[in-house]
Parts: C-alpha cells; sequence; structure tokens
C-alpha cells in the first residue's frame, strides 16, 4: 500500500483586465502538488504522525505493524517542504499490538499507537540510539477500553513540579518526564491518563 506525500505551493496571478484608474489586483492561487510516493506496507496505511522536527514518520496499518520512516539526508536544515521521492526509508518496524493499528500520536519524543486490539501502547527511543532506529522499546500499554481506540491526543503536563528542559518536561529529580494522554474508543468512552516517562 501507498502513503503520498503532497506540497502546498501557492502562486500569484493578476487579473486580465481591471476598471480605468484602477490597478489589477493580484491573487493568490493554491496548488498541490505530488512530491513522493511511500511504498513498503502490505496492508491499508490507516494512520500516519510527524515527529515534533518533521524528520521522522510513523505510518500504521492494518497488519499490525508501525513502520518508522527517516529522511535520508543527514541536513539538519533538510525540512519536509524540500523532499523529494526515494529521499525516505524505512529503519525500523515496531510490532506489538494484537490487531490493526487505527491511530497514531507524537508528544515529547514519545509515540503513541491506538488499536483494533482495545489498547494504546506507547514507545520510546532510548537516548543516545538515533543510528540504531530499530532500538524502539514499548515501555507501557494502557489497558481498560472494551472496544478499539480510534483516537488519540497527548500533551506534555506543565505543573509546579515539572521543569522546561528544551523539547522535554523532566521532574524535579530529572528522572522522568510525564505528558497526559486522552484516548477515544469504540466503546463510547474518553479516558484520560497521566503517563510518567523514565528517562532511558
Amino acid at each position: 500500500m501507498k502513503i503520498k506525500v503532497w506540497k502546498l505551493t501557492s502562486t500569484h496571478h493578476y487579473q486580465a483586465a481591471a476598471p480605468a484608474g484602477k490597478k489589477k489586483k493580484k491573487k493568490q492561487k493554491q496548488q498541490h502538488l505530488l512530491v513522493a510516493t511511500l511504498e513498503k506496507h502490505k496492508s491499508a496505511v490507516n494512520a500516519l504522525a510527524l515527529s515534533n522536527d518533521g524528520r521522522v514518520l510513523y505510518s500504521g496499518a492494518c497488519d499490525r505493524s508501525i513502520l518508522v520512516w527517516e529522511k535520508e539526508d543527514e541536513d539538519p536544515n533538510l525540512n519536509l517542504d524540500n523532499i523529494q521521492g526515494g529521499h525516505m526509508r524505512v529503519v525500523g518496524v515496531l510490532r506489538g499490538h494484537a490487531k490493526a493499528i487505527l491511530c497514531l500520536t507524537v508528544v515529547l519524543d514519545l509515540l503513541l499507537s491506538g488499536s483494533a486490539d482495545n489498547t494504546v501502547r506507547i514507545w520510546k527511543k532510548p537516548q543516545g540510539s538515533f543510528k540504531d532506529s530499530s532500538s524502539y522499546a514499548c515501555f507501557a500499554v494502557l489497558q481498560g477500553h472494551t472496544r478499539p481506540i480510534k483516537c488519540l491526543a497527548a500533551a506534555a503536563i506543565h505543573d509546579n513540579n515539572i521543569i522546561d528542559d528544551g523539547n522535554k518536561f523532566v521532574s524535579g529529580n530529572g528522572n522522568t518526564t510525564s505528558c497526559l494522554v486522552y484516548t477515544g474508543s469504540l466503546d463510547h468512552d474518553i479516558r484520560v491518563w497521566k503517563v510518567s516517562v523514565p528517562l532511558f
């Protein structure tokens, strides 16, 4: 199955004619251009999520797998606006869910996946493992819903016990980071979870 990457561009054009004594008006026209097609999944893709810096794409599919895509170009100034076909490659596969992946979200340096198996898994790459993209670990499974998880949202916690450390919010003891996770399910419930993440 395919993932298509599109770029939104804007072009300017002027009115063909204008009333006497008035300037032609400049109008903006937006256009979508296909810049890449990513093909690795063997089944339908249900969910996509981007890392906070836009350099890593996660894709979840019906075959229970999550593919991790990274840009091949190591230029830190490269962003998604500049990618062309072939500039992203699969660097890892995350497995653990018993049924299809239905939703994904990213918060801080965590990936969260919701599944038809009624659970949410929280994935983290150990610090210092940038080159070993297959080293993601599932350190928590949120259980409690009785039907498939259809949507996810998450946010870093800002309170008096949390210290802003760049793009992480680290507890006063420096050993954990925290976030709130919101899960919506076909069981009609929305659940809110507080997750403390070890900084490993």
